[in-house]
């Protein structure tokens, strides 16, 4: 049976649901503008207020102050659903607030298909850019049949992506190449954004202004030991790029974290130790400075990156552990972090889980593993406060 409303009342009832709507809309705006909502077809997102965000990342006007950075992401077509999947947790866990942009580079034209499927999960703008063909290619120096040779050795002898080209482009992009693209240029600070992975934990401050502030260039989350058949001649070679470069060693240098044997840069034996560099937080006048092209270049010339299978994560730790001032490296512990196959859960649960702020299982924190170089980040850090 149909309830009939006196006039009066359908006005009155109408003119609640009006202004209950448009209440609605005014308190939950900032949760669509938020979540990536388009706003103009410029892709420019109005910043929006948080209570969730420091009240020192705000201006007077109650918009919020970023660093000069982006979040970056090397990713191929076919992997837009992993693009997808990572794009969400960092937004969800982060980026929500801040609205930082996106960069996405891939070695082929992006489809119209992952541009669609990506640019309205972001709250930032969204730039998708070609890797130019002769930063993804091998070189000329590079002999081609020895290097197909050794892939196939490499792969008989089951290494990982031991026989593998397009892995070997990739680190040897990130190697050398990322801060060279047009498009990153402008920026003082990246963060790397690996397809398929995820923000265990709310990360309720900007990471980029906690490096500035703090003088810091370069942040991870995990650390491990390289597999050393991908390697074996990148430290030798290193030791001889330092013979002919000893004033590119920093006096304040972290050579504790990749040395056990206190024996320096020439004697020692490298570890294996290296920030797990699908996640990378970084300042990108580390990769621009003198030093680093002068050492990137010289390990390129070897054509190694081929012969062996050099990975970005050693190439890029080595030169912060022996370039940088120990001070200017930061391990963001606080954020919980999985790739597979490994997760960074931050421990107490008193601190971390209990409050809410992260949902992994410190049980399943590769901190505990064996593999894991977390004590000889730690040894390093107490030997510069003199423990």
């Amino acid at each position: 049976m149909l309830l009939r409303l006196p006039r009066t009342s359908t006005i009155l009832l109408l003119a609640t649901v009006f202004l209950s709507c448009t209440l609605i809309l005014l308190v939950t705006g900032t949760y669509i503008r938020l979540h990536g909502e388009r706003l103009t077809d410029s892709w420019t997102v109005t910043q929006t207020t948080s209570a969730e965000v420091a009240k020192d990342d705000l201006r007077n006007d109650g918009s919020i102050k970023l660093e000069n950075a982006t979040l970056v992401m090397l990713v191929r077509n076919s992997e837009v659903t992993y693009a997808r999947s990572s794009i969400r947790s960092v937004e969800d866990r982060f980026n929500r607030h801040y609205h930082y942009p996106w960069l996405f580079l891939n070695d082929k034209p992006f489809s119209s298909s992952f541009i669609r499927l990506t640019q309205n999960l972001v709250s930032g703008n969204a730039t998708y850019a070609r890797i130019p063909r002769t930063h993804w290619s091998i070189p000329a120096w590079v002999d081609r049949p020895k290097a197909r040779a050794k892939m196939r050795d490499m792969a008989n002898r089951n290494i990982l992506y031991g026989g593998s080209s397009s892995y070997r482009h990739m680190c040897r992009f990130f190697s050398g190449f990322l801060a060279k693209q047009p498009e990153i240029q402008k920026y003082e600070y990246y963060w790397r954004v690996e397809p398929n992975t995820q923000l265990y934990c709310d990360v309720d401050y900007d990471p980029f202004k906690k490096l500035r502030l703090e003088n810091k260039v370069y942040g991870f989350v995990i650390s491990m030991k390289e597999i050393a058949d991908t390697i074996e001649t990148l430290w030798p070679t290193v030791q001889n790029f330092t013979r002919e470069h000893p004033d590119y060693v920093h006096a304040n240098n972290s050579l504790d974290f990749i040395v056990d044997d206190d024996l320096g840069v020439q004697a020692g034996t490298y570890n294996l130790c290296h920030y797990w560099t699908n996640f990378e937080i970084a300042k990108l006048e580390i990769w621009n400075s003198i030093q680093y092209r002068d050492y990137f270049n010289y390990l390129d010339q070897t054509g190694k990156f081929f012969y062996e299978r050099w990975g970005d994560a050693p190439v890029h730790s080595i030169a912060a552990s022996l370039f940088l001032d120990r001070d200017q490296i930061h391990w963001f512990y606080d954020i919980g972090y999985f790739h597979n196959p490994f997760t960074h859960c931050p421990e107490p649960a008193s601190v971390y889980h209990d409050t809410g702020k992260c949902y992994c299982d410190p049980r399943n924190n590769f901190d505990r593993n064996p593999s894991s170089c977390s004590e000889q980040y730690q040894r390093m850090r107490d030997k510069a406060s003199g423990k």
